[in-house]
């Protein structure tokens, strides 16, 4: 009597409904390395970069601000001027040094070179008072981007703690704190910043401090309104996704557990928004930016003689058919760095947000 298991398995017809044999084989060691590869674990932030960084103009943008960054940082100590320095030669002032083209030297300047002196060039000219200019733009960038970042942190801060505990607690605590934003959201930033800038001068003494006394009372007024007034967008964004967070099961699991309010918001609801937060913070920092720019061009901003890129504008708008490169240079900076945070901005926006992933 043959043996039954020794019968070959028939052979699978083209339109024939019978299943294959080879498909319920073990898997190879080779298959299975190649299953795991596939099912790599990652997190949504590692999820979330690895999107970001396929954007083409996210990384063009994120290289340009790193190469400001670099900038920003090599240049004072690289070029021997500073930005409030006249420029002299021999310890005497050079008054021929005023409103020089890029890589012009005044007619001190080419004696010098001329009896065997060195002299660094002036890479953007000089202004009207003989200062190099191209320093002053590096400055004038440093201010206009720590002050976007630093505006960006505090906003961040403040909306985030706002938002969450109105969003949480709900009710007439949410009543009450809501309606405290749309007060706070129809003040004019402006009228409060002149407002502030006055008062400042007239009972503070921001002399005593070096770092409040080289960026002046406007700009100390500034981050104290970016710290009032400009994180109401950012309460109200956290606020809407914690009333939708708060309802989901594990928080109601948390509560059963005893957990505290704290922990609950810590641990459990704002990871959950952090996308929203990421964005909105990422998009703060070129509104800021730009704020800082106009109101230091309609003089509400640093102190003299500290730089700042509105500022520079501001004064090369007098002589902008004589010398228009004093305006360009700073123009083109503000557009690199506002341009480069916004493209950064709306391609973290579609990496961290769920709805826009396909």
């Amino acid at each position: 009597m043959a043996d039954n298991f020794d019968i070959p398995a028939p052979k699978k017809g083209m339109l024939s409904m019978q299943l294959d044999p080879q498909l319920f084989e073990r898997a190879t060691d080779e298959e299975k390395r190649q299953q795991d590869v596939m099912a790599e674990s990652t997190t949504f932030f590692r999820d979330g970069m690895r999107k970001l960084m396929k954007n083409p103009l996210a990384v063009f943008s994120m290289i340009v601000l790193l190469l400001l960054v670099i900038l920003m940082i090599a240049a004072p100590r690289i070029v021997p001027y500073r930005y409030e320095q006249i420029i002299s030669v021999n310890g005497h002032r050079d008054k021929s040094a005023a409103n020089m083209a890029p890589f012009e030297y005044s007619a001190l300047e080419q004696e010098y070179i001329e009896a065997g002196g060195k002299v660094f060039p002036h890479i953007m000219g000089t202004d009207e008072l003989c200062r190099d200019y191209f320093i002053r733009v590096v400055y004038g960038a440093r201010v206009s981007f720590l002050v976007g970042i630093f505006a960006s942190l505090m906003v961040t801060l403040i909306g985030v703690i706002y938002g969450s505990v109105s969003g949480y607690l709900g009710g007439r605590v949410d009543l009450i704190m809501m309606r405290i934003v749309d007060i706070i959201y129809s003040l004019p930033d402006l009228l409060i910043i002149i407002l502030l800038s006055v008062v400042f001068r007239e009972t503070f003494d921001f002399g005593r401090l070096q770092i409040f006394s080289k960026l002046g009372t406007n700009m100390v007024s500034m981050f104290i309104v970016f710290g009032l007034l400009y994180w109401v967008g950012m309460a109200r964004l956290v606020r809407g996704q914690i009333l939708t967070i708060k309802e989901n099961e594990y928080v109601l699991a948390a509560k059963a557990t005893g957990a505290s309010s704290g922990h609950i918001i810590r641990r459990h609801i704002l990871p959950n928004c952090i996308s929203v937060i990421i964005i909105s913070a990422a998009q703060q920092i070129p509104s800021a930016i730009f704020t800082e720019s106009y109101l230091s061009f309609l003089g509400l901003g640093v102190a003299l003689p500290m730089p700042s890129l509105g500022s520079l504008a501001n004064a090369a708008r007098s002589g902008m058919q004589s010398y228009p490169w004093k305006l360009v240079f700073p123009a083109v900076m503000i557009i690199l760095i506002v341009l480069s945070f916004n493209l950064i901005g709306d391609a973290m926006r579609d990496a961290f947000d769920p709805k826009l992933r396909k």
